[in-house]
């Protein structure tokens, strides 16, 4: 469905995506993962040719991006981050109007539009004005909008920001049942458990750079360790944190901005008891111990040095 073959992108003497390729197949949902800025949207718009690239080949179903724009509109569905609808206009009114927008006929648009807000759940709404709505709702019909061309593609740019537990997890399930209804997904967030639900391939990107991508068992396949000890501690020497390395079991160590260590092990059976050894030794005096298990949070962390939402 999609082929990113070596995309880059510069403005001025700033490169914001450096070489990114990746591969999204028919009827699978996507999931690009990164922090904000890591350019996950700069790369949207660059599929959807709302921006040119610097370099490199985007096509989709097998029509190269550039060339056959008015043909590869009519696949793609895009919900982007911020809201596009007219908030003085009916729920049903803006659903028709971008149908119409797509090339839909008036009649095709009434019927389509309320196809589409009963797939976002909405229909009891659909003579209220956009201004009334939640944040949740304007999001939703947001993606309703996105959905008015039957779309072969569903480009998803962070479609969960700043709206309530409640209709964020209306979206999610509204999202998996399209997919499983074959329409292919690509869905990016910064949050690591929206990906995780949603999407059996990850592509994880940071400052515009692809950093790992494959299955969330390839991804977990690559984490140095099979849990993370999270230490918080009063005034480590440098000397404490090279000791931590040194410790058998111990992969890596990561010390966070805010003092906090992170040490990356493979089994903390006897490890927990040699790392409140080493901190008597060292006069270092440890406030809290928190293990986790590895997941695409620590993978983001081992390969960053930060988190997903710093």
């Amino acid at each position: 469905m999609l082929t990113v073959a070596d995309v880059k992108k510069s403005y001025q003497s700033k490169e914001v995506i450096r070489g990114i390729s990746l591969e999204v197949r028919e009827g699978e949902s996507f999931g690009l993962l990164g922090p904000n800025g890591a350019g996950k949207s700069t790369l949207i718009s660059m599929i959807c040719g709302l921006i040119p690239s610097s370099g490199g080949e985007i096509r989709i179903g097998g029509k190269l991006v550039g060339k056959h724009l008015r043909e590869i509109k009519q696949l793609i569905g895009m919900v982007p981050q911020d809201i596009a609808l007219y908030p003085t206009m009916s729920a049903l009114d803006n659903l028709i109007f971008w149908g119409k927008m797509y090339g839909l006929s008036g009649k095709k648009a009434k019927v389509r539009a309320k196809e589409v807000l009963e797939i976002v759940g909405l229909t009891e709404r659909a003579k209220d004005r956009i201004e009334t709505f939640s944040g949740g709702m304007k999001r939703r019909i947001n993606i309703g909008a996105a959905l008015m061309h039957e779309p072969q593609l569903l480009i998803m740019d962070e479609p969960t920001v700043g709206i309530d537990p409640q209709s964020r997890n209306h979206i999610l399930e509204t999202v998996k049942r399209l997919n499983e209804q074959g329409l292919t997904v690509i869905y990016t967030s910064h949050y690591m458990e929206e990906v995780e639900y949603l999407c059996r391939r990850i592509a994880i990107i940071d400052e515009g750079k692809l950093i790992a991508s494959g299955t969330k068992k390839d991804l977990a396949d690559r984490l140095a360790g099979g849990s993370v000890l999270k230490l918080a501690v009063e005034s480590a020497e440098p000397s404490f944190i090279e000791n931590l390395k040194t410790l058998d079991g111990v992969e890596k160590v990561i010390t966070k901005p805010d003092g906090e260590i992170h040490l990356h092990m493979e089994s903390e059976t006897e490890l927990l008891s040699a790392v409140i050894g080493l901190a008597s030794r060292s006069n270092v005096q440890i406030h809290n111990m928190q293990l986790a298990e590895s997941n695409l949070e620590t993978l983001f962390l081992q390969l960053t040095g930060r988190t997903l939402r710093e």
